[in-house]
Order: C-alpha cells, then sequence, then structure tokens
C-alpha cells in the first residue's frame, strides 16, 4: 500500500510562486511515473505534470509550460513542483498521483493523495 501526501498549497496573489512536495510511503513504492494533477470546481481533473520516476523524464500541459517546474528526490520518495507565476486560472485541488505508466490519463494512476488547496487571487 502507498500512501501519498501532499503539502505547500495555500492562498496567494497573482504573479507569485508556491512548492508543493508529494511525500510517498509504504514498503512497495516504486512507480514507473508520478504526476501532479488538478482540479478546478465544475471542472474535470486534468494533468499538470508527470514525470518517469527513475529517468527522471518529464511532460508538462501547454498551459503550465515554463511557470511549474517538477523535481524529485528518489531517496526521500518525494516529488515536489515549483509553481511561480501563478494565475487565478490556476487555482484547484492539487492532487499527486503514482502509477504504473507515463501517461495523462487520470484513470491509470493507481495511487492519489488527499490534495493541496491553491488559491490564486487577482
Amino acid at each position: 500500500q502507498v500512501q501519498l501526501v501532499e503539502s505547500g498549497g495555500g492562498l496567494v496573489q497573482a504573479g507569485g510562486s508556491l512548492r508543493l512536495s508529494c511525500a510517498a510511503s509504504g514498503r512497495t513504492f516504486s512507480p514507473n511515473a508520478m504526476a501532479w494533477f488538478r482540479q478546478a470546481p465544475g471542472k474535470e481533473r486534468e494533468v499538470v505534470v508527470f514525470v518517469t520516476w527513475n529517468t527522471g523524464l518529464t511532460y508538462y500541459a501547454d498551459s503550465v509550460k515554463g511557470r511549474f517546474t517538477i523535481s524529485r528526490e528518489r531517496a526521500k520518495n518525494t516529488m515536489y513542483m515549483q509553481i511561480n507565476s501563478l494565475k487565478p486560472e490556476d487555482s484547484g485541488v492539487y492532487y499527486c498521483a503514482a502509477g504504473p505508466r507515463q501517461t495523462n490519463v487520470t484513470s491509470a494512476y493507481t495511487d492519489w493523495g488527499q490534495g493541496t488547496q491553491v488559491t490564486v487571487s487577482s
């Protein structure tokens, strides 16, 4: 069983920055991929970025390229996402997820955190 715990969300003004963290625990934690998703009120959950856990290869959604940066510390089973130049449309609940393959398909991820709220004021 894998547990994922996100932290780092909050209320920030447009143009500001946040750093989200996702700490994983569990005896068998060895995903092929991890990802950050977000979900705004009334909208579907969407992928923001995913990373191949071993190689570090990344995929970013077009809407966040150049502003979001994913990183990981494999020894700590922790993933981060630095978010710069925040926009009001970035608001939502941010989830980290782990799964067996690199994909932007939500249902392919098998383990999810509880989410952390990001609110960007204009």
